[in-house]
């Protein structure tokens, strides 16, 4: 179970969650990246959404490697980067190397480290550290969620979803500390930008599927939480335009170069 009742790389969620994203991802970074994103290395990179946001704010020419182990998902974001060039490569990600990323000016991904298990992020460090390039992890789960109104239940359902972000090794909301630990000891410089969901009425379809995904993690987690009649009490203020969240996230930028301009 993951953030959502939807698969969680089913083309469906990244299509729901796509303009909650765009709207949440920190603009800094792309300052930071400068004329360094010629050649584009996406990682896990769904159906394109991150291409579709990025590419447009970076200088032209450029070419998108996208990485994936969905075949569906790589067809969809083969032609989804406006005014780039691309090619796509079927991978998975825990045996990435650095080889994989030769010629490669930037490394890019979203949504991607929490699941990833510290070994695999560990890889994914030492493969852009030895590939020379700097990178921008976006919207990793931070393990905070404000929901308004409060619920009485809210920190227990929290908690529980949290631990089960870290069920069978996965880093969850550990993920960015982890991975900023790995390249600052391999002398990286490294900075974080706060990338939060800032869902309300307008996002009524993502706020009911995110909440009976967090909900559901819960309850698997701790089968003893009321969790149903939570869900009941959420998911009826939700349909009524009456419940709002803030859904953490951290955006993480590495330059193996030492330069965090």
């Amino acid at each position: 179970m993951s953030e959502t009742d939807v698969a969680p790389f089913a083309p469906e969620w990244l299509a729901l969650r796509e303009g909650a994203d765009a709207r949440a991802r920190a603009r800094e970074p792309v300052g930071l990246i400068g004329d360094r994103g010629r050649v584009v290395a996406d990682l896990g990179c769904g159906t394109g959404s991150l291409g579709r946001w990025l590419a447009p704010r970076l200088p032209s020419p450029q070419h998108w490697v996208l990485f994936d182990r969905d075949p569906r998902l790589l067809a969809m974001a083969e032609h989804g980067v406006p005014g780039a060039t691309t090619e796509t490569r079927r991978r998975d990600l825990a045996s990435l190397r650095p080889t994989d990323l030769d010629g490669c000016t930037l490394v890019v991904a979203s949504a991607l480290l929490d699941v990833l298990t510290r070994p695999a992020v560990g890889a994914l460090v030492e493969a852009v550290v030895g590939a020379g390039c700097p990178a921008l992890f976006s919207l990793t789960v931070a393990g905070r969620v404000e929901l308004s109104p409060a619920d009485p239940l809210d920190g227990a359902v929290a908690r529980a979803f949290d631990a089960h972000q870290r069920r069978g090794g996965l880093l969850g909301p550990d993920a960015v500390e982890a991975a900023r630990a790995a390249f600052t000891e391999r002398g990286a410089a490294t900075r974080t930008f706060a990338s939060p969901w800032r869902l309300g009425p307008g996002e009524g379809a993502l706020l009911a599927a995110w909440l009976r995904g967090w909900v559901g993690a819960a309850r698997e987690q701790d089968p003893d939480l009321p969790a149903d009649a939570y869900l009941e009490r959420r998911l009826e203020e939700c349909s009524r335009g009456a419940l709002y969240a803030i859904v953490h996230h951290t955006d993480l930028w590495a330059d193996p170069a030492g330069d965090d301009r």
